[in-house]
């Protein structure tokens, strides 16, 4: 059997682009792992005092150097807090106006309706944001509920080995990455700055707002008043935590067929409309502004966003 030189050649050619970008992932994905491990060490190494640093976490995450909220709108301010991102509100305006204008632009050339495009741009301005913020601090909680229970498990066996809680906690936000690493980090920072262990930690559970953050936060209030084994309430902790993450992911199993049926009967009117603005602009052309139609889209639009509050309040199952 022969081989043609070409086609070897090319068998070469491909095996070569396949290691360079199996490498260039390689180390994309190590150099984004070394920045999230080191986002909150960078402001640490600088080589600010306590206070500075203390002061500096805070504002990166939205809140003030007494650690208040910047925001005037709580739920607003919660939710810049519990994403994680670097808090820049003026970046974050520039962003949001030429995503909306852009998608204005966008849509007003494919439509040609201003009555349509000027909302759809001014929407996009100002749910974009909100439904990018919702999506991190969505990631961030799940995150934060597979790390618990290792960090519980590094200050379990610290303390075993006879370190101070302190030093147990700025352990995990030594060694631990993202975004369980900061938080820890964080706490260990204002403890060492003069902050009592259970207001620190009642610090970390309003950070988060998540469930197993909250209960961390009672078992350390229950030891730090009435005493008794913390080893032993951390371990059980851990379980408990792990427990629950186990039986959320069950759920989502279990729901995923609705999920599905959701998202796709959800984007399909959208997906359609689309393709036939731009495959045939002027299918609906003639009848567009007609007010009889106007009203029938509002009312279809209403009943949409109705089944979407059925549906979720269906697939959305808390522990």
């Amino acid at each position: 059997m022969r081989l043609d030189a070409s086609f070897v050649f090319y068998i070469l050619i491909f095996a070569a682009v396949f290691t360079m970008a199996q490498a260039a992932v390689g180390l994309f994905t190590a150099g984004r792992t070394r920045r999230t491990v080191n986002q909150r060490l960078k402001v640490v190494e600088s080589g600010l005092a306590v206070n500075k640093v203390v002061g500096e976490l805070r504002k990166q995450r939205g809140l003030t150097e007494d650690g208040e909220r910047r925001l005037r709108l709580v739920w607003l301010s919660d939710l810049i807090v519990r994403s994680g991102i670097v808090f820049k509100p003026v970046r974050w305006a520039v962003i949001s106006l030429g995503l909306g204008l852009a998608v204005g632009l966008l849509t007003l050339v494919m439509s040609h309706q201003l009555f349509f495009a000027a909302p759809v741009g001014l929407g996009v301005a100002i749910f974009a944001p909100l439904i990018y913020l919702k999506m991190k601090a969505g990631k961030r909680a799940k995150l934060i509920s597979q790390q618990l229970p290792d960090a519980l498990d590094v200050i379990t066996r610290s303390l075993e080995a006879g370190h101070p809680v302190p030093t147990a906690i700025a352990l995990v936000g030594r060694e631990m990455v993202d975004p369980i690493g900061s938080e820890f980090g964080m706490v260990a920072d204002e403890i060492a700055f003069g902050s009592t262990l259970e207001l620190a930690v009642g610090h970390l559970a309003e950070r988060c707002r998540h469930p197993d953050i909250d209960l961390f936060a009672a078992t350390i209030r229950l030891q730090d008043r009435s005493g008794g084994n913390l080893t032993g309430l951390l371990k059980m902790n851990a379980h408990t935590v792990r427990e629950r993450l186990k039986l959320r992911l069950k759920i989502k199993a279990a729901s995923s067929e609705g999920r599905v049926s959701a998202t796709i009967l959800t984007s399909a009117p959208f997906v359609v409309f689309g393709l036939l603005q731009l495959l045939s602009p002027h299918y609906y052309g003639d009848v567009m502004g007609d007010k009889a139609i106007k009203m029938g889209l509002a009312g279809l639009g209403t009943w949409m966003f109705l089944g979407n509050l059925v549906m979720r309040r269906m697939i959305d199952m808390r522990i």
